[in-house]
């Protein structure tokens, strides 16, 4: 909703925090920990516990080190930090030359991990892919790439099970689902919070009965998609609430960020939908690797057509400068990312003649664009079957002709259309509602079969 939840968190949650901890990231009484989360965000309290409960070292970070550069690397290593928790976006966008001290240990998560991520800095840092939310203690599962060394391939899994913690993946029925099968990701365990203060309903809908821990047990319903890989890791999906329906398909932005990301040029990528009406486009936002220049975008929306379903494909993709912009707690503001011009979409080859210019005009009013091409796909502007639907409503009020909604998929384009138009058939005259009359064909009216038949049904048996 947007708006703070208290969230009532057992001790026992953070003793448990503390031992995985040490258990999984090798923090010891001597370490020195970084605090670089801010008071308000939950990962603030695994920093503190981490330090303070085990008697190492808490380092606050100085404002001017926060930044992606030498002040944030030289701060590291002065302050000899052995355990951090940042967020990737920011260790990604570190230029050439800044490196992380050897040895320590770095947590990445609260967002896309980018695969590149563990080959510029696996080899000198101990990188740790994590996953958790406020409601289980902040941390729930790890996946330490020391154990998987080389660059991962494909999408980053959020990791096994902490110490002390169950997670499922489930249907709508709350059944488990096989290896490789999507689901909604659940978890239970010591680190479960008592629920939300003060609001009891929300507690009851999302902390449910376990039905597969011991009895009386409970789980928190996390509202994330993962799924099971065959090694016992688990891949991090997306929000259930946030996927984004394209042409009649669900999709997630994770896995158009995923493909970008995948790209030897991009360093960082992110995918938001840009709706307006029921027109939804999807724009990529990438941003290169150091040293390289800016990426082509329509190399990159080819290279996602390699890798995933054409609906799947951004609409556009956008070029950044810097960084993705990020929020005081670490994760990326959508909000903060440049407008799409969508002018820089459309084909460059204007309407030959005055039929193009027509059809030309009806795309752009359904499609909600300021300029199309006589060569874009209208499918790939955002159309979809209901919106060609409208389109073949326009042509027929335009030109006076009947196409079928296989034209428009066949055609694809204001080009093709407009070689379907030649061979149409013309429009059916539109029917008149009762008691009205075009004067020509005035007076009674042959019966069509299916109402004779209604009639003799109706004089042999009236109602």
């Amino acid at each position: 909703t947007g708006r703070p939840k208290g969230v009532v968190v057992p001790h026992e949650g953070i003793a448990s925090l503390v031992a995985t901890a040490v258990d999984r990231m090798g923090l010891e009484r001597d370490s020195r920990v970084l605090q670089f989360a801010s008071v308000g965000f939950d990962v603030f309290v695994f920093e503190l516990a981490m330090a303070l409960c085990h008697g190492g070292r808490l380092v606050l970070i100085t404002d001017e080190a926060r930044v992606a550069g030498p002040a944030l690397t030289d701060f590291l290593a002065d302050q000899r930090i052995t355990h951090m928790i940042l967020p990737p976006s920011l260790v990604s966008a570190l230029p050439p030359g800044c490196a992380l001290p050897e040895g320590s240990t770095v947590l990445v998560g609260t967002e896309t991990v980018p695969p590149d991520l563990f080959e510029r800095f696996g080899t000198t840092a101990h990188l740790i892919c994590a996953y958790g939310l406020t409601e289980v203690t902040v941390n729930s599962t790890l996946w330490p790439a020391r154990e998987h060394p080389g660059r991962p391939s494909g999408r980053v899994p959020i990791g096994r099970p902490d110490p002390n913690t169950r997670c499922y993946v489930l249907d709508e029925h709350l059944r488990p689902v096989p290896p490789g099968v999507a689901g909604e990701l659940y978890v239970s365990g010591r680190g479960l919070a008592r629920g939300y203060l003060g609001k009891p309903g929300l507690t009851s809908e999302r902390f449910v009965a376990d039905p597969y821990g011991p009895p009386g047990s409970r789980m928190y319903r996390t509202g994330d998609r993962a799924r099971w890989r065959a090694d016992g890791n688990v891949d991090f999906l997306g929000r259930v609430d946030t996927q984004v329906k394209v042409r009649g398909f669900r999709i997630e932005l994770g896995e158009i960020e995923a493909a970008l990301t995948s790209h030897p040029s991009v360093a960082q990528a992110a995918v938001v939908p840009d709706r307006d009406g029921d027109i939804v486009r999807l724009v990529g936002y990438a941003v290169p690797e150091a040293g390289e220049g800016e990426p082509d975008p329509q190399e990159l929306r080819a290279h996602v057509a390699g890798a995933l379903p054409e609906y799947m494909v951004p609409a556009l993709v956008v070029p950044l400068d810097g960084p993705l912009p990020l929020t005081p707690n670490g994760k990326l503001d959508r909000k903060a990312l440049p407008a799409p011009d969508w002018a820089a979409m459309t084909g460059d080859t204007r309407p030959a003649n005055a039929t193009q210019e027509r059809l030309a005009a009806l795309f752009r009013e359904v499609l909600r664009l300021d300029r199309v091409g006589v060569h874009d796909n209208f499918f790939a502007l955002g159309g979809h079957s209901m919106a060609s639907m409208r389109l073949l409503g326009r042509i027929r009020a335009e030109f006076g002709v009947e196409l079928s909604i296989r034209d428009v998929f066949d055609a694809l384009t204001v080009a093709g259309l407009e070689a379907k138009l030649k061979g149409a058939a013309a429009a059916r005259p539109a029917l008149l509602p009762a008691g009205e009359h075009d004067g020509e064909h005035a007076g009674p009216r042959l019966a069509a079969p299916v109402q004779r038949l209604q009639w003799d049904a109706h004089r042999r048996a009236p109602a």
